[in-house]
């Protein structure tokens, strides 16, 4: 079985599959649904240290298409959510958002509340253009700086069965 693995990895992390394996998880990610990218990415560029550019690009833009579609989400649905409105957390959150508009959107990085604030901003009718501007440098920032680390904290080649 852990050959087999490692044979599958090999696989999508080479050049000619790894990059659009990498686009394909970090626009998933970032929907709605509970999906990580960055060990996705952090193998890829382990495996193919010239990469690491091509590699965090393709991830930001990918990542930053899936915030989009969650904007997308969020603004059509505007109208089935109006009933929540009223409860304290609500209006705290929602007053929090207008204040900042689009800027909030560089915390779409953020685990669990990154994705639902790209809906959010959405629901909220925050311009398009600068919410995705916003997105997209968040989401850069957070690559580069979690795939330099974990490859700071793990020097070195990967050692293949």
């Amino acid at each position: 079985m852990e050959a087999w693995l490692w044979s599958l990895l090999e696989t999508l992390s080479l050049p000619q599959f790894g990059l659009s394996t990498l686009f394909v998880v970090a626009f998933i990610s970032a929907t709605l649904l509970p999906m990580g990218s960055e060990p996705v990415l952090f193998g890829l560029v382990k495996l193919n240290p010239d990469l690491f550019w091509p590699a965090v690009a393709v991830a930001t833009v990918g990542n930053t298409l899936g915030g989009t579609v969650s904007w997308l989400m969020g603004y059509g649905t505007h109208k089935l959510v109006d009933h929540a409105r009223g409860s304290q957390t609500h209006i705290r959150a929602l007053d929090w958002l207008q204040r900042f508009g689009p800027k909030a959107c560089l915390l779409s990085w953020l685990p669990i509340i990154g994705d639902p604030l790209c809906a959010v901003a959405g629901w909220l009718r925050l311009s398009f253009w600068p919410c995705v501007l916003y997105m997209a440098i968040g989401k850069c920032l957070r690559y580069i700086t979690m795939t330099a680390f974990l490859l700071w904290l793990m020097p070195g080649t990967l050692n293949t069965p």
